[in-house]
């Protein structure tokens, strides 16, 4: 089994074509022509011995200290770490074919349209050693996909992706449930969600901004406390207001979403629930208002608004206003499944929500619940800002180590995975 190695200048469809179509060999290693890559001693031999012997269409391998994650299903997003070397196999990537359309996204359908038919195989070893293309911490990283100078990337890799989940039989049309009416009555029309461990330094500023709420109805805010070791217990006890319920659950074994489930199932959730998490604002007094107003309508089971990312004092930081309008009514429950996340602030209808409930995770934990809500009901949108997004050293996602990234990478591809499998036996 012969090897070419190519390191394309771009991975438009035209590119990957060409490379294709002057591959003389059963193997087509591609390398990051940014990247500085240190072949192992038998690099190219152990890729080629295993597209042989597994019949892959793809694989990948670990680079020296940096371990990668297996391939599932539900790796559909178009940032999948790779690393900076992968092996194809020609004969594959021939019999699969390309859309010639695309500028960015040619590799990309490859990938796809080679996942539909052949094994993509990680190798979990150090084939090699490679310099860092991006050394950004996660925390900056994550926002690149909403970044709008980069919305006709975008675009292009949702279509890519749409066309993969109508081929695999897993993309929805534009059809949803009717949002039932409440089957009983709640105490107040919306309750503001928070959960909280070891804020000191916000949690004051995103309780007022929650209490400082106007409205024509009545709400309440919700604190799920974590036992915090901080002065966050103390602080927020100190707050007199009878809006404010401080709740301290009686386990020790809860993440973030299992803070959520202590709220959505008391006794004292509203109609509507709203989230605000622990370092983050509303921008004015208005917002509740707006929201529950759009869930009043009867179209919503879920709503997102638009955030923009700011500093600590609350300066605007960039990539700035974050909107989501990639979103459709027509595709965003399938676009949802490419990307990692659906925005900010979340708001839900709490009968639907009690039927889902959170998994009791640190992260997903929303993006589960927004994957299962878009299977069936519509998820509707506020493009205005309404919410800061504060991005500091204390955000829990600012400089993730390696394997708590790949884990959380992982999981999020699981939640897809199972996703795709349900909506393709609807």
């Amino acid at each position: 089994m012969g090897v070419n190695i190519v390191y394309p200048a771009d991975y438009s469809s035209s590119t990957v074509q060409k490379m294709l179509d002057i591959a003389d060999s059963d193997l087509l290693l591609i390398g990051d022509p940014l990247v500085s890559i240190e072949a192992g001693p038998r690099t190219f031999e152990r890729m080629t011995q295993v597209v042989r012997e597994t019949g892959a269409g793809w694989v990948y391998a670990d680079g020296a200290a940096h371990p990668r994650i297996d391939y599932q299903s539900g790796s559909i997003r178009d940032n999948f770490d790779f690393g900076p070397l992968v092996a194809i196999s020609t004969g594959a990537a021939r019999r699969v074919g390309i859309d010639g359309r695309w500028k960015w996204g040619g590799l990309y359908d490859l990938r796809l349209r080679i996942a539909e038919k052949f094994p993509i195989v990680r190798i979990p070893e150090p084939l090699y050693s490679a310099s860092l293309l991006d050394a950004r911490p996660t925390g900056e990283r994550q926002f690149d996909y909403v970044d709008p100078r980069n919305r006709d990337y975008q675009a292009e890799m949702e279509h890519v992706a749409t066309a993969h989940l109508k081929r695999i039989g897993a993309w929805l049309e534009p059809r949803f449930e009717t949002v039932p009416a409440a089957a009983q009555i709640s105490p107040v029309k919306a309750s503001i969600v928070i959960s909280v461990r070891n804020r000191e330094r916000t949690i004051i500023d995103a309780v007022r901004s929650a209490l400082a709420q106007k409205a024509e109805f009545p709400f309440n805010v919700l604190v799920v406390d974590n036992h915090s070791t901080d002065r966050t217990t103390e602080l927020l006890r100190s707050i007199v207001d009878p809006r404010l319920r401080h709740i301290v659950p009686q386990r020790r074994d809860l993440g973030i979403g299992g803070c959520w489930n202590e709220a959505i199932y008391s006794a004292e959730c509203g109609e509507y629930v709203v989230q605000l998490d622990s370092d983050d604002l509303y921008r004015d007094d208005g917002v509740l208002r707006a929201i529950v107003a759009e869930l009043e309508t009867g179209r919503y089971a879920m709503l997102v608004g638009a955030y923009t990312m700011v500093d600590f004092s609350v300066k605007e930081i960039p990539p700035g206003l974050i909107d989501h309008r990639e979103w459709t009514r027509e595709n965003g429950r399938n676009n949802a499944l490419r990307i990692n996340g659906l925005g900010a602030p979340r708001a839900f209808n709490t009968a639907i929500l009690r039927r889902i409930g959170f998994p009791n995770v640190s992260y997903g934990e929303d993006y589960a619940v927004a994957l299962r809500i878009s299977r069936d009901y519509e998820i509707g949108r506020i493009y205005e800002s309404i919410y800061l997004c504060r991005r500091w050293e204390g955000n829990s996602d600012s400089a993730l180590p390696l394997e708590v990234a790949n884990r959380y990478d992982h999981y999020k591809d699981w939640l897809r995975t199972i996703e795709i499998q349900a909506r393709s036996r609807r």
